[in-house]
């Protein structure tokens, strides 16, 4: 690098017991050191979020170690190598991996989320959602656990989201009769009149209980969970027999470590239904990404599913793009642009 570059990132502050803000951390600038041989520069121009990382701010045992304290806030992005001295890395390429809530990143390839570059022609910001750990999530999480079959009724909390938009347009792939749940008219009726879901439930205005009795009383195949909490009670006690709950995520709960939400109160329908009730994490399935990216680019490019991206302009804006995913406030995937 021939001139100095300054870098703008957020640094964890302090670990949130309750709800995550912008007082949990640092908004801190430098200057970016020069490089050593094997290593390169990347300017991010997209952050990536999803609740996951909420968890992560928790010093507990997990699948990831916990973000450290004054550590750049743990985040997947994409941008373009604008200085390197790695002779499998050149300027210009654009690249992902967990490059953190910064404007830009030193990096050698490896790391908890190793760099990867990005095909020409594809959008640059698809690899933060459709191609990657939110399609991947939906993508596994279904097929492998879910195991659909056509003719199904699956029901999905988060609806609305990106991995549970996802869900049920490759649900709809596969022959099944496909429900949601997501909060607000707006995001209720993108659901039906863009991803053919067969109904929805709006958790906002109605009462998931009695609606979903309404729509699927005792005959819920697949269930899969984003919400936790009542929403997944209610979901128990209308399970079919041999049904499948595919645990993806408790956003209900805001991965709190202070107050934590009582269990599941219906969980013995397991027993009565016979069903099987199972998490998952999807960097358990990194040989298989290739194939299922594959997939899913055919789907992409056939119009069989569509994406949806929900963008904040500037770094300033990463607490917040973090903290709104708690309060519904994004539609389709959370982004923060650089």
């Amino acid at each position: 690098m021939t001139a100095a570059v300054t870098n703008r990132k957020w640094t964890l502050k302090s670990r949130p017991e309750t709800t995550v803000s912008a007082g949990h951390f640092n908004f801190e600038t430098e200057t970016i050191r020069d490089l050593v041989d094997g290593e390169f520069l990347v300017k991010n121009h997209y952050l990536s979020f999803e609740p996951a990382q909420r968890g992560w701010l928790n010093d507990v045992r997990s699948y990831v170690p916990p973000v450290a304290i004054g550590e750049v806030m743990r985040s997947m992005a994409v941008g373009e190598i604008v200085a390197s001295k790695h002779s499998d890395y050149q300027v210009g390429e654009r690249v992902q991996g967990g490059f953190g809530w910064q404007e830009y990143a030193i990096s050698d390839g490896t790391g908890l989320f190793p760099v990867s570059k990005i095909p020409e022609g594809m959008p640059i910001a698809y690899p933060l959602h459709i191609y990657g750990l939110t399609g991947l999530t939906a993508y596994f999480g279904l097929l492998d656990i879910g195991k659909p079959k056509a003719g199904d009724t699956v029901v999905i909390s988060g609806a609305a989201g990106a991995t549970g938009s996802t869900v049920g347009q490759i649900a709809k792939l596969m022959g099944c009769r496909v429900i949601g749940i997501a909060g607000g008219p707006a995001k209720c009726q993108w659901l039906i009149d863009e991803l053919g879901y067969d109904a929805v439930i709006d958790y906002k205005s109605e009462s998931v209980d009695a609606r979903m009795k309404e729509l699927c009383k005792n005959s819920i195949n697949i269930y899969f969970d984003n919400v936790g909490g009542e929403i997944l009670d209610s979901a128990l006690v209308n399970l079919a027999n041999h049904a499948r709950v595919v645990l993806c995520g408790g956003i209900s709960s805001g991965y709190q470590t202070k107050a934590l939400p009582p269990g599941p109160k219906n969980y013995m329908q397991l027993v009565i239904r016979r069903s099987h009730m199972e998490g998952f994490i999807v960097l358990d399935h990194v040989a298989r990404y290739p194939a299922a990216i594959e997939q899913l680019s055919q789907w992409v490019d056939e119009g069989k599913i569509k994406v949806k991206e929900h963008i904040l302009d500037g770094i300033e804006e990463c607490p917040a793009g973090l903290a709104g995913l708690f309060a519904g406030q994004n539609f389709g995937k959370q982004l923060v642009k650089i």
